[in-house]
């Protein structure tokens, strides 16, 4: 049984931050255009999965074909807002091959000698890859500025820096995807308090996420500014409500599974001819195994045909 589409707009619509946009107008309980419940959006997004899979599937062959195109996939928010869970229940649906996750924490003494930029020029995606970023750049526009690490002067000039970077990434064929995930200050002390319960946790469990809970007002007033001030055309911030764990990672689903069918993508054609290639492999089989191949090349043919309708009917549904 095939799973509802109960989107009533695209999250790509009404997530985008426009000019009246006021972060704390945003409901971190909210759902924006789910019109169903929690069971349903989940079944949903692992049913959306197949098709995710098989799009990352395209651009990651297409990669190996040597193309150029990738997806850069910036998860950023607060502590607890559920930046591994998008990771893990998004990004784990598609191959762990064609994927290149990176985490950004406190730079190295190495990556403090360099530009703030080094670093995260260094992770970016390659042709056929999904770039996922766990905090991203953005660390250099959020928690220097907050806690007074350096001057207004020098993390104000970091915002035209930034958007001129993110230019660059997307000139050079880079989608790139930029996810705000927005969580209450409520469900956050309750989510910190569930790993302090649990010993499963500790690990999780930072002291410093307590003394950042002291300066909550600051970190939503610099994160109001990164939306108003990087989110362009090239490269827009979608601002997700994540009090909702699975509304977040079915938003995210939603929006990479778009990203990546407005690459288009389709299985690359090979260098070389098929029909030579099959002759010169015949020549290393056995007469029954060729026989055996050749008996099957029908319903192949037949089941792949099926396939790229499905695929097609699958896209054509995901675009609206």
């Amino acid at each position: 049984m095939t799973a509802k589409n109960r989107w009533s707009r695209h999250p790509a619509e009404i997530l985008r931050p426009g000019e009246d946009f006021s972060l704390s107008d945003v409901d971190a309980r909210a759902t924006p255009g789910w019109q169903g419940d929690k069971r349903q959006g989940k079944e949903f997004a692992r049913a959306r999965g197949a098709l995710l899979s098989e799009l990352q599937e395209r651009l990651f062959a297409q990669g190996r074909a040597g193309g150029k195109r990738s997806v850069l996939l910036v998860v950023q928010g607060m502590d607890t807002s559920g930046k591994g869970g998008v990771v893990r229940h998004v990004i784990g649906m598609v191959d762990p091959q064609g994927v290149v996750l990176r985490a950004f924490g406190r730079p190295t003494d190495e990556e403090l000698s360099h530009h703030y930029l080094w670093r995260v020029r260094k992770a970016l995606p390659t042709g056929g890859q999904i770039g996922v970023f766990d905090r991203s750049h953005y660390e250099d526009v959020l928690v220097p500025r907050v806690q007074g690490l350096i001057e207004p002067d020098v993390w104000e000039k970091r915002y035209a820096e930034i958007n001129r970077f993110e230019r660059e990434v997307v000139e050079s064929g880079t989608t790139l995807l930029k996810v705000g995930l927005v969580i209450s200050r409520r469900e956050q002390g309750l989510r910190l308090a569930e790993r302090l319960q649990r010993f499963d946790k500790h690990w999780k469990f930072d002291p410093a996420d307590v003394d950042a809970r002291t300066r909550w007002d600051d970190y939503q007033q610099a994160y109001a500014d990164v939306f108003a001030r990087t989110s362009t055309d090239v490269a827009p911030w979608y601002v997700v409500p994540a009090d909702r764990k699975w509304y977040a990672r079915l938003a995210v689903t939603e929006l990479l599974t778009r990203a990546l069918i407005d690459l288009d993508l389709s299985w690359p054609k090979p260098r070389w001819k098929v029909e030579t290639q099959q002759r010169r492999l015949a020549e290393t089989m056995e007469p029954d195994a060729v026989a055996e191949a050749r008996a099957s090349e029908k319903a192949v043919r037949k089941k792949l045909e099926q396939d790229e309708r499905a695929f097609a009917a699958a896209v054509a549904e995901a675009r609206h």
